[in-house]
């Protein structure tokens, strides 16, 4: 590698992406999930630096430029480029601050325009009909039937339990097994960046995690094993069941996803008058900015209020009066 007083050798790219990983990891905490999507992103990049003949360590604002440019002709979405330049800039800053490279051709470089979206939600009645499904295949599962029965259970406890907390749907299939025991009504989760938060849970994800766990079969150490490299449920697998589980209750499969009860946990927290710093620490975001987007369910709520409550809001032929 090419330091800024050294004989230029060349860079070695992969050892470029390993050394800023392990910096993400043991600095900043960041989990196995985000470093993985952040190496697939600079592997991108650093391919097509490769492929346009630069070296990471002698390139400029240009090329990263045209290489943001190159996603938008691809199709990606601005969200999607905007997070790629974010992990770029990381990278190039890093390379920077430690020496590698003399300059920091992503510092002049401006992001994509993001339009803002509003995330999926479904309605109170649409999650009761989806947990009222959930329950009912539960309870109808018979004894002779032992896989099909721990099946309903697990969905019934994966969605009491997620619409109960609005966990991540990484920490929901990660969660211990001692998570069903504890006589606590909370959870202690580890979330991203390792912040640990506080998330209630209701009587009835508890109830849902003791069912489920009482017809576990294996003796692992999570509390939705299954036989994978992780050796828990995968997020796949369970946006897969809970789309099969939506379908029954009548919702369109491409309306739900686990981060869409997710969005429904916290909107519905706010629909009901909750504080938003309260919703942001249960969601575990670092930047209130994030939770702020599901304040978009209030509108119709405010405006409602502002017609019957505003004095200004009655019919003026019923609050005329004769002179």
């Amino acid at each position: 590698m090419t330091g800024t007083g050294g004989e230029d050798a060349g860079s070695d790219d992969p050892d470029l992406i390993v050394a800023y990983l392990d910096m993400l990891a043991a600095e900043r905490g960041a989990a196995a999930n985000t470093l993985a999507a952040y190496r697939r992103d600079l592997d991108h990049y650093l391919a097509a630096l490769s492929a346009s003949g630069r070296d990471p360590l002698d390139t400029d604002a240009g090329e990263v430029r045209s290489y943001l440019a190159d996603l938008e002709t691809q199709g990606l979405k601005a969200s999607s480029a905007a997070r790629r330049l974010s992990c770029i800039r990381g990278f190039h800053k890093f390379l920077y601050a430690e020496g590698f490279a003399e300059t920091d051709p992503s510092a002049p470089v401006g992001g994509p325009r993001r339009g803002r979206t509003l995330p999926k939600v479904l309605s109170v009645a649409e999650v009761d009909g989806l947990l009222r499904i959930a329950r009912e295949r539960a309870v109808a599962a018979g004894v002779d039937e032992p896989g099909e029965k721990r099946r309903a259970l697990r969905m019934l406890c994966l969605l009491e339990t997620l619409y109960a907390t609005g966990l991540r749907v990484s920490e929901l299939v990660a969660l211990p097994r001692s998570a069903a025991t504890t006589k606590q009504r909370y959870l202690v989760v580890k979330g991203k960046g390792g912040r640990e938060r506080l998330v209630p849970l209701t009587d009835l994800a508890r109830a849902a995690m003791r069912e489920h766990l009482a017809h576990l079969t294996d003796d692992g150490s999570f509390l939705f094993p299954a036989d994978s490299e992780s050796g828990h449920l995968t997020r796949q697998a369970f946006a897969r069941d809970l789309k099969a589980a939506a379908s029954a209750a009548g919702i369109r499969e491409d309306r739900v996803s686990p981060h869409v009860l997710r969005h429904a946990f916290a909107s519905h927290l706010l629909q009901n008058g909750a504080d938003l710093r309260i919703v942001q620490e249960l969601l575990g975001h670092a930047d209130i900015s994030t939770t702020q987007i599901y304040t978009h369910i209030l509108d119709e709520r405010l405006k409602s209020m502002v017609r019957d409550l505003h004095p200004l809001m009655d019919d003026p032929a019923e609050t005329e009066t004769t002179p």
